[in-house]
């Protein structure tokens, strides 16, 4: 959402690393209806890479996150499938990595963690931000013990059939969303692997979306998945 100005140069840095690693792809981009010409600046990098590469599938208004990925995931062609968010804050220089830890691990869920692993971190973020991510994955990681390191972020790569069973056996919107497919696969017995990332925060590239609303929101998906799993 109002990712014009970013999603260039996020899909050259995808065609230029996932190319040297000549891994296959394509990227489905799905814009809720974004005022600022996203939509446009998609269209435009289709021409560009062709539209075979860059799938753009458009929704005409904010539906929640969890419904974009399955929108998302209903255009998807492949049999693996990484979702990341188009704001630069997710490097794409860490896809090959995850690639090769879901082969050579025969994961079926790779995550990014920013807390643990050498070389992760967080980069951009004033003391307000982290206090509120690492107060968010302490309480998460008391409340719910899911065994893996970073709940809240979002950079994972799925098996596509075990992508498309947890969106479906997930509830939460907005940002609980992620924390809950996590919770689901631990539960569904599912594998998963961690490889170290950094992470840029979007304040060096756009406004965040973080407000008081979702720390609210977060909170009580996190007591309601304590209660119901």
């Amino acid at each position: 959402y109002n990712e014009r100005d970013n999603l260039p140069l996020l899909v050259w840095m995808i065609d230029k690393y996932l190319g040297a690693a000549n891994i296959q792809y394509e990227i489905v981009i799905v814009d809720d209806g974004s005022p600022d010409g996203t939509q446009e600046a998609a269209k435009q990098l289709a021409k560009i890479y062709s539209e075979d590469r860059i799938v753009l599938r458009p929704r005409p208004r904010k539906l929640g996150l969890g419904t974009a990925y399955l929108h998302g995931l209903k255009h998807a062609k492949g049999d693996h499938v990484i979702l990341m968010d188009a704001d630069l804050s997710h490097h794409p220089k860490f896809i090959p990595q995850m690639v090769a830890k879901m082969r050579s691990g025969s994961f079926d869920i790779v995550t990014g963690s920013r807390y643990e692993g050498e070389g992760c971190g967080v980069y951009g973020w004033d003391l307000r931000r982290k206090v509120i991510s690492r107060g968010a994955n302490f309480l998460a990681q008391l409340l719910l013990r899911p065994g893996v390191s970073d709940l809240t972020g979002s950079f994972r790569l799925y098996k596509r059939e075990v992508l498309q069973r947890l969106v479906d056996s997930c509830t939460s919107k907005g940002y609980v969303f992620q924390m809950e497919m996590m919770v689901r696969a631990r539960h569904l017995g599912y594998s998963i692997g961690e490889v170290p990332i950094t992470f840029v925060d979007r304040m060096f590239y756009g406004d965040s979306k973080l407000g008081g609303s979702e720390i609210v929101q977060y909170l009580k998906g996190l007591l309601t998945l304590f209660a119901t799993t």
